[in-house]
């Protein structure tokens, strides 16, 4: 493994090197573009064993204005960025918002962690150790988003310039200017300089050339500026053209942008100031409409939220004195999925449901993957006809929850009591020689981070010795509206696939083994998330 760490990951770097060295037996897939920061002691997240890096190629006005990473394959202007991978076993990752809730897949936000590497705080430093901590999470001082479960760093906090109401990514210009020929590649600095009468950020380039000449000097500058505006849609306020070994880096050879900043604002390299007028002018021309859109975002999805609550809440006093009061299992049932079905329509963009095969109206055992607090009543909504759920054992015994579902033919079961385990599945037997259809999450849980976990083998052993086909569902949306550990709901869109029915080969442990593998094979190709059941990095 090559593992690359730099700040930020370069998608020509990795280019550039498989090139050079791919004639001499270097392979792609041993590239591992990962993520770390000292507070999570160096390494956070790391892609699985053997895979080519992913660049991800995003629309850059979208990102830069509102923080959406949408794809954009096509786009010859599109911004790159590589793929981190997941966190460690034992570690997690979030992506917040400005008022620290969670975001969805493919939003831009603060990156937080937590797991059993992060760090206390700071040597001797209380202040810098409280700024440190949101909660139990710890603040990485990067900007990133979410896709398909992997991390994909956009740059840092403190390094993103405010141009007219877009963010600015220093490293994607510096890499740019790089490639001009005079240009010390490398050794470019692009950082942030406050106007002090306006209070302004002006976005300022500090170049380095072995050129002396004047006229040379004045080329570059033109060069840079030609570079900024098609790159950026603007030109920078200031071209700094330096001499070798201005720019500060680390002993390690990164860019100090903060110290370039601090030079540059004592005028040790020079400076070249904007008209205020201009700067007004601009700022309030290109500014507004972005800062505009991005609050009232942030505003919608406060009201958003509590829309859906409320939502919800209403349809809660509706339904459960229904489920508690009707005669018939049947009529609860259609009363809870047409109350859903409500809900859901009030609430997400879309719910669509597509099947492969007629369902079977009994003598069936429904396995779906679990993403968020959510899926249960949106297979109830779904899906026609009675059902009975498989629950863990604690809802049993709750006031409000117990009634509700034993009043809808839930089964319970013991899911951390290795002796009731047997017994649970002669339970669910009988459920399934009673023609009901079962239906159970096989994960047992879900997590905040998109992935497919490993399934556990009850439903599947009762499937085989039942006799009963097992019908594959995959759930997709559900974890960026509302994620684990989580209260915060986001719009989204919900698609359930009802799969064609697997029949076991036999009733005996190896065949419900092949009967789990093949559901969840289904399962994992059409969710989009990553294996988290298989082989996994140990360190």
């Amino acid at each position: 493994m090559l593992l690359n760490g730099a700040e930020p990951i370069s998608p020509h770097t990795i280019a550039r090197f498989t090139e050079r060295f791919g004639p001499y037996g270097l392979r792609p897939e041993a590239f591992a573009p990962v993520y770390g920061l000292a507070e999570s002691s160096v390494g956070l997240a790391f892609p699985p064993l053997g895979r080519m890096p992913i660049i991800d190629r995003v629309d850059r006005t979208e990102l830069s204005s509102d923080g959406i990473a949408r794809s954009s394959a096509e786009d010859p202007e599109a911004l790159e960025f590589v793929a981190c991978g997941m966190p460690l076993p034992g570690h997690q990752v979030r992506i917040v918002d400005d008022d620290g809730h969670e975001v969805p897949d493919r939003y831009q936000g603060r990156l937080q962690f937590k797991g059993p590497s992060t760090t206390s705080g700071y040597f001797r430093d209380r202040e810098k150790t409280r700024a440190l901590f949101n909660g139990e999470w710890l603040d990485s001082g990067d900007l990133a988003y979410i896709a398909r479960g992997d991390i994909f760093i956009t740059g840092r906090v403190k390094d993103i310039i405010i141009r007219g109401g877009r963010n600015v990514y220093p490293h994607e210009l510096e890499e740019a200017v790089g490639d001009i020929d005079g240009v010390r590649k490398g050794c470019v600095a692009v950082f942030p300089s406050k106007e002090e009468r306006t209070g302004t950020e002006r976005l300022i380039v500090l170049a380095e050339t072995r050129l002396t000449e004047t006229q040379e000097h004045e080329r570059l500058r033109h060069a840079i500026s030609d570079v900024s505006a098609v790159l950026l849609g603007m030109p920078p306020d200031d071209i700094v053209i330096a001499t070798p070994h201005t720019v500060p880096k680390t002993s390690s050879g990164k860019l100090r942008r903060s110290a370039a900043r601090e030079i540059y604002e004592k005028g040790t390299v020079g400076s070249k100031e904007q008209a205020l007028w201009w700067q007004l002018i601009r700022l309030s021309l290109a500014g507004t409409p972005h800062l505009a859109r991005r609050a009232a975002r942030t505003g919608i999805g406060h009201v958003f939220a509590l829309y859906w609550w409320s939502v919800l809440g209403i349809a809660g006093i509706v339904v459960w004195p229904l489920v508690v009061l009707l005669p018939r299992r049947a009529w609860r049932h259609a009363a809870v999925r047409r109350i859903l079905r409500m809900l859901f329509r009030l609430t997400t963009k879309s719910f669509d449901v597509e099947s492969d095969a007629p369902l079977p109206k009994s003598d069936a055992i429904l396995v779906a993957n679990h993403s968020s607090y959510i899926d249960g009543a949106v297979l109830t909504a779904a899906l026609p006809g009675e059902l009975a759920f498989v629950a863990k054992e604690e809802l049993k015994n709750q006031i409000a929850a117990g009634i509700f579902l034993r009043r809808l033919g839930t089964v319970f079961v013991r899911r951390t009591d290795p002796k009731g385990g047997v017994e649970d599945t002669d339970e669910m037997l009988k459920s399934a020689h009673a023609g009901e259809r079962l239906v159970s999450f096989p994960e047992g849980t879900f997590t905040r981070m998109p992935g497919l976990l490993p399934f556990r083998l009850g439903s599947f052993l009762v499937a085989a010795k039942s006799g009963r086909p097992v019908i594959p569902i995959t759930i997709k949306g559900t974890r960026s509206i509302l994620r684990g550990g989580q209260w915060f709901p986001r719009p989204g869109r919900i698609s359930v696939h009802v799969g064609k029915p697997i029949a076991s080969d036999g009733t005996n442990f190896e065949a419900a083994l092949r009967l789990r593998d093949a559901a969840r094979s289904e399962i994992l190709a059409r969710c989009h998330e990553p294996d988290l059941g298989g082989e996994r990095v140990r360190l």
